[in-house]
């Protein structure tokens, strides 16, 4: 079938095959061509009962029983399968945790040495400290801040046995019983990390119901602390997000400015790079060197936290960075962590673009390195955009080719906007729940992968979620592909069941909502916490489900244990490298249900995967007796 792999066959976005077909003709390689070549891909890798930890190996188990059964050190399948399933929760939790450590010690700086970035959103900040039993009464706001930022650290490094700060303020007393009941109450951040690691080192635990259970203690920790702390502090630095429009897809660039495009995760450079561009001085150096101005957009997740609280063009997700470069009008990509694809720098040298990595964990080879420094964070963003700015001059004009594909998006979801336009309370969107107009809520997380077509099974999913009066929340690369796809524009209700639009048309919102990039999945967290308390119920009790329908990263597999350890079912969209153990499947989307109130749903079809959903939240209905 790859023989004629057409670019439709890669992507649903005209926008983006209209790119894939440019790299063809001029032989730059992408994604794509590099997923042909590694084909057919190892069916041991694909099954996980392949282990490399210990330098006897690599070993492997036959999956049919006519080879070893064990490696050299005597793991089964279960162990090894278990073992690397929990290094890859320890990985994504790493990812998103350290990433909201960051923003911590940005905040700190602030307080101590008085770095760029004061504290734009005082109400939040007040919000989140009376949640945490800080008093805001008659106290400064840096007074308030530097008692959260100790509480927030102290969640990375506490030594005793109870329950991390914010996971014991944000959860409700029904989920927590839960999470104690079953031992996987989260003690500390980094510990958990670390103790999976340990565990799964050669010779500790071999256990895979004792791994599993880690695994999900770890992906707690993630989600109900260092990704909710990410959140949380990015909203008091840089604002909590407001609903308002912006721009989606690879026709946002522009051919007669410079265009910079900002990939990564943490927005704690990128908000100062948007205001750099706006600097008269730096404008009128691109007007000199021929530019009309600045265009600085976003891309993967750093362009969803700026789309959110900013308006800021989005040139797409994660399948569409290397094309960016391939339309030749990018001056420079600015990228800083995670979902950045080493081969950036080998496209940019087929054109004028300058890659530039920025931060200290990441280092590109062959890529321009600007590194960040809070306290010098208004001077770096100057010198990355002056040095975008000064690479205009170098573009070759033969070879852009912009897309014309773009959509109009609303955005900036966040749960305090979806209060506000719901009255300062949830109660109407919980009314409509019982009233039926909404059957239930799902919400739908990142990423892409090459292996199934670019933004597909984001769309058709939801498309058919909301024809059957499902509300879709959603954060990463799924809101990137209905922001392309138009979904995210209130007249798309017409395509809603009868029921969602008339509460759509009511509200006047689109009938999926934009929750920002994946670090935000707290924030669909916190919305079910506080449905499940509003109702007296449990999060597993309320018609809800989750999905990643294009699941790829590390990060992914612990977002969807945690959504699991938060009493939701969670459907994945590919087949996860687990499957080689049949304890281990069984425990993970079977037995997990009866342990925690959610399990794991392996659907690749999305048509299918939305009827078993529907079932679920029809059942999740009846037991509540709505």
């Amino acid at each position: 079938m790859l023989k004629d792999w057409k670019p439709e066959d890669k992507s649903i976005d005209k926008a983006t095959q209209e790119m894939i077909r440019k790299a063809e003709k001029e032989g730059i390689e992408t994604a794509w061509d590099r997923l042909k070549a590694q084909l057919p891909q190892c069916g041991y890798g694909q099954l996980g009962v392949c282990c490399r930890i210990c330098m006897q190996g690599p070993c492997r188990i036959d999956p049919f029983g006519n080879g070893p059964q064990k490696g050299v050190c005597g793991a089964t399948a279960e162990t090894i399968v278990a073992r690397n399933l929990v290094r890859a929760i320890a990985a994504g939790a790493a990812g998103h945790s350290d990433h909201g450590r960051h923003v911590v010690l940005a905040l700190k700086e602030t307080l101590e040495h008085g770095t760029p970035y004061p504290i734009k959103d005082e109400k939040k900040l007040k919000d989140v400290a009376k949640k945490l039993g800080v008093p805001v009464e008659g106290r400064k706001a840096e007074e308030i801040a530097k008692d959260l930022v100790e509480i927030a650290l102290g969640d990375f490094s506490k030594q005793d046995e109870e329950i991390i700060k914010f996971a014991d303020a944000y959860a409700n007393k029904k989920r927590k019983e839960v999470w104690k009941k079953t031992g996987v109450a989260p003690r500390n951040i980094d510990r958990e990390i670390v103790e999976s690691m340990h565990r799964t080192t050669m010779g500790v635990d071999h256990d895979p119901l004792s791994l599993v259970a880690h695994g999900i203690k770890t992906s707690i920790a993630d989600g109900w602390g260092g990704s909710l702390i990410a959140t949380e502090f990015q909203d008091i630095l840089f604002g909590t997000p407001k609903i308002g429009k912006g721009e989606a897809n690879l026709g946002v660039l522009k051919e007669d400015y410079v265009n910079i495009v900002i990939h990564g995760h943490e927005p704690v450079l990128s908000e100062k790079i948007i205001e750099a561009a706006q600097d008269p001085e730096l404008i009128e150096l691109a007007k000199k060197y021929g530019a009309k101005g600045i265009n600085a957009v976003g891309m993967c997740c750093t362009g969803l936290e700026l789309l959110m609280r900013h308006g800021t063009p989005i040139a797409g997700n994660y399948l569409q960075q290397e094309l960016a470069i391939v339309t030749g009008a990018v001056e420079a990509m600015v990228v800083d962590v995670q979902c950045i694809m080493p081969s950036l720098v080998d496209v940019a040298r087929c054109f004028h673009t300058k890659i530039i990595d920025t931060s200290s964990l990441a280092t590109f080879p062959g890529a321009v390195h600007v590194k960040f420094d809070e306290m010098r964070a208004d001077e770096i963003a100057r010198e990355i955009v002056r040095i975008a700015v000064e690479n205009f001059p170098n573009r070759n004009k033969d070879k852009v080719q912009i897309p014309k594909g773009k959509s109009e998006a609303i955005g900036g979801f966040s749960v305090e906007a979806i209060l506000e336009a719901l009255g300062g309370t949830l109660k109407p969107l919980e009314e409509a729940i019982v009233s039926g107009k909404i059957r239930g809520v799902v919400g739908i997380v990142g990423c892409n992968n090459a292996k199934i077509r670019h933004n597909h099974n984001h769309i058709v999913l939801t498309d058919e979620l909301i024809k059957n009066d499902i509300l879709i929340i959603g954060t990463g690369c799924w809101a990137t592909a209905c922001a392309e796809h138009g979904i995210f524009l209130p007249e798309y209700a017409e395509k809603a069941g009868e029921g969602l639009k008339s509460v759509c048309k009511a509200l006047g919102i689109p009938p999926a909502l934009n929750m920002g990039s994946c670090v935000d999945c707290s924030r669909m967290l916190v919305l079910a916490d506080l449905m499940a308390r509003d109702l007296g119920v449990d999060i597993s009790d309320l018609p809800l489900a989750g999905s990643a329908p294009e699941a790829m990263t590390e990060k992914a597999v612990c977002i969807g244990t945690y959504f699991v350890a938060s009493g939701i079912l969670t459907h994945l969209g590919i087949v996860p490298p687990t499957v080689g153990s049949v304890e281990v499947t069984k425990l993970l989307t079977k037995d997990a249900m009866n342990i925690v109130g959610g399990a794991f749903y392996i659907e690749p079809d999305p048509i299918k995967a939305a009827k078993t959903l529907i079932d679920h939240i029809e059942s999740k209905r009846k037991a509540l007796g709505i």
